[in-house]
């Protein structure tokens, strides 16, 4: 292992080669050499280890959320007797993801349910987008600034029940 002179050193390896600043670190810590490590950003990287399971989920329910809101509010534009079955398969896939995530980290369950507001966010921006590519102006179309829809309701509502036959 290539020596390290200072927690200072060790810190602007953090953004020259992260790779290496990771590879001393552990060897620090196996090695319980605790006054080297580079402990600000070790636990910065600990932290964004534990969000980034939450954020994946996060952007599984704004999928959903917003392909619920286009089912709801644009199916008839859509057209035609498979309207809306491809935001039905997106929904039920990404269903499929968050419960998947779920079963590995069950701390989600409870932590999932409190980001519906974070996750609408992302589910109107992607809706907005998605009016401009559909040429209508998102500023004419009045989303709602807070989430229609429950958590509840996002995770469980079957839109197969309510296609038109």
């Amino acid at each position: 292992m290539k020596e390290v002179e200072s927690v200072q050193k060790l810190k602007e390896l953090y953004d020259k080669d992260f790779p290496l600043w990771a590879e001393i670190n552990y060897q620090l810590l196996k090695e319980k050499a605790y006054e080297l490590v580079d402990w600000e950003n070790l636990l910065e990287e600990v932290q964004d280890m534990a969000r980034s399971d939450l954020k994946a989920c996060i952007s599984y329910l704004a999928v959903i959320l917003e392909h619920l809101y286009k089912w709801d509010n644009f199916r008839d534009l859509a057209g035609g007797e498979t309207a809306g079955k491809g935001w039905m398969k997106s929904i039920n896939n990404a269903r499929k993801d968050i419960l998947a995530d779920f079963e590995k980290y069950p701390s989600l369950k409870t932590k999932l349910p409190l980001q519906v507001d974070i996750a609408w966010i992302d589910a109107r921006r992607r809706l907005e987008r998605w009016l401009e590519d559909n040429g209508y102006d998102p500023d004419e179309v009045s989303l709602p600034k807070r989430c229609p829809y429950t958590y509840e309701e996002a995770m469980t509502r079957d839109l197969r029940k309510e296609v038109k036959t």
